[in-house]
């Protein structure tokens, strides 16, 4: 279907290259979808399993690897405590979990705004908060097509992320005090030292 449609692109006249562009977006959107909701079913198995693995180096190299673009939207991001939990999960699916949190949250900020992501522990757990200015929730928008589709996709990842951390023991919950998440590690064998 994708593939006739960008043929029929360059056939087209002016008029109809206009409703061809909106099919071809709204092609690639199911797709998109469609790989999220596979990624979702296939996130309940096989991500918990491997040797336990310090959440910390992976948080950083995903609030760097996203901070170029947070930057584009001018956005902050800034961290602030540490963490010595370790989770045994897949790398690969905890860093998924993580881009698929910080990406949302990035995507809600208004330009100028900051995300800081909060680290503290206690002798039975590691908290991670990741505060904005807007929390996860829908904004009104004026583009109501565009807007759902990315707010449905936007509610998967952050399904997919909930999914994968709570595979991994991770109890992740909305921060009723300030906009943002709440992430509840527990201390792999206890606390570290």
């Amino acid at each position: 279907m994708r593939c006739s449609l960008e043929l029929s692109l360059d056939e087209a006249a002016d008029q109809q290259q206009h409703t061809i562009t909106t099919a071809l977006e709204q092609t690639e959107d199911v797709i998109a979808l469609i790989r999220l909701m596979r990624e979702y079913l296939d996130a309940e198995h096989g991500e918990a399993e491997g040797p336990a693995i310090a959440l910390m180096p992976v948080l950083t190299s995903v609030s760097d690897d996203l901070s170029p673009w947070a930057a584009l939207r001018e956005v902050r991001i800034r961290m602030m405590g540490t963490c010595s939990a370790e989770l045994s999960i897949k790398a690969s699916g905890l860093r998924r979990a993580l881009e698929y949190l910080l990406s949302a949250m990035i995507e809600r900020q208004a330009a100028g705004s900051e995300i800081t992501f909060r680290m503290s522990e206690n002798p039975s757990e590691a908290l991670v908060r990741i505060e904005g200015e807007r929390g996860l929730g829908n904004q009104p928008n004026s583009n109501r097509t565009r807007d759902s589709v990315g707010s449905t996709m936007r509610r998967v990842r952050l399904a997919i992320a909930a999914r994968v951390l709570e595979s991994a023991g991770v109890t992740l919950a909305c921060d009723d005090d300030v906009p943002g998440l709440v992430l509840r590690l527990p201390h792999v064998g206890g606390p570290s030292v």
